[in-house]
């Protein structure tokens, strides 16, 4: 009877002992927004979850969103959100209301924080293969839908429209609609004229396009030396689409417009939410190399170099710190390249390039 307490006993403890241990090494469930689900932000999204979150303990969860202008508020407000990838003129848009004494614009974006600088995301404007339009500023007086409202694309297509022709949309030829209801609108009904698509490339709603499609679509060219294009040029860059992003559309390389994408995160001070973030911030950089090979194309533009940021904005010091200490050592340890030429012996051991 003794030796049954004990074994019922160091049973009871173990399991017990399992069941903490399966607590204390469970992943922390975490949530980032990104944008549609055809989007680069979500495709960016889904490579943190898949090369970067699993070294940090953390199991992320991609969720889709509206937008940029929507991901800011899910970040502040909904619970589990702990990053979000935002436009830069979304965010400086919330800061500009903010230092112009907006209390819910200040409320909305003061405590968040930037981890990463991502990549420029090219803005695609997207006509009917026969319209007569070629260039952006030429789209004064076409049927424009910008995107769901809350998204940067909605932000740009109305930025620019006002900087370009000196007032906002009209009413009458202007509409919200997702991606996918506009193209078919645009070569349906022809209710629409011009899809505004902010993605960087390649951009998978275009780029899984069949080659017929060109057929029936084209994109509209940015020319930076035309004089509408002089005030769009103060709040955004002129940026190249490459031809190889979408061979089933495209024979040449054009210009186009594009904004800066961040990673951003809230300024959290919770210890376990804190280390979790630090711990994340430092697999970003022991994985980067491995999101720049097997993730999106885009990952190839960015860098751990954490230029500094717009007055208004600010990075999240937990996290700062370790992509500086981790990208300062894999700079530091990098084998430098040899001036001397290398010996039969030394190529064979793989000593050279």
């Amino acid at each position: 009877m003794k030796i049954t307490t004990i074994g019922r006993s160091a049973a009871a403890f173990a399991a017990a002992l399992a069941v903490h241990a399966g607590v204390a090494f469970a992943a922390a469930e975490f949530k980032i927004v990104t944008a549609n689900e055809k989007g680069t932000y979500f495709a960016i999204g889904a490579d943190l979850a898949k090369y970067v979150a699993p070294d940090a303990d953390i199991a992320l969860e991609v969720l889709p969103s509206a937008g940029s202008a929507a991901n800011i508020k899910h970040l502040r407000y909904d619970a589990g959100v702990k990053f979000a990838v935002v436009q830069a003129d979304v965010f400086q848009a919330f800061v500009d209301r903010a230092q112009a004494n907006n209390t819910e614009a200040a409320n909305i974006i003061r405590p968040l924080r930037v981890i990463l600088p991502l990549y420029n995301t090219e803005i695609h404007f997207i006509v009917r293969a026969d319209s007569p339009i070629n260039y952006l500023h030429e789209i004064k007086d076409a049927k424009i839908n910008g995107g769901i409202v809350g998204s940067g694309a909605a932000l740009i297509t109305h930025t620019l429209y006002r900087q370009m022709f000196g007032g906002p949309m009209p009413e009458a030829q202007s509409s919200w609609l997702s991606n996918e209801e506009a193209l078919l609108k645009l070569i349906g009904d022809k209710s629409v004229d011009v899809v505004t698509v902010a993605a960087g490339q390649p951009a998978p709603l275009i780029s899984n396009m069949k080659p017929e499609a060109q057929k029936y679509i084209k994109l509209l060219k940015f020319d930076p030396n035309h004089p509408a294009s002089k005030q769009p040029l103060t709040v955004y860059a002129a940026a190249n689409i490459q031809a190889k992003s979408y061979p089933h559309l495209l024979k040449e390389d054009f210009t186009t417009v594009a904004v800066g994408a961040y990673l951003v995160t809230y300024d959290f001070n919770l210890g376990g939410t804190v280390s979790y973030l630090s711990k994340f911030a430092k697999s970003l950089c022991n994985n980067f190399s491995t999101l720049q090979e097997k993730g999106h194309p885009k990952w190839k533009e960015v860098d751990l170099s954490l230029p500094k940021l717009q007055p208004g904005w600010a990075y999240y010091g937990p996290t700062s710190r370790e992509i500086r200490a981790c990208a300062a050592k894999a700079k530091a340890i990098a084998p430098r390249p040899s001036t001397k030429p290398c010996s039969a012996e030394e190529k064979i051991l793989g000593f050279c390039g």
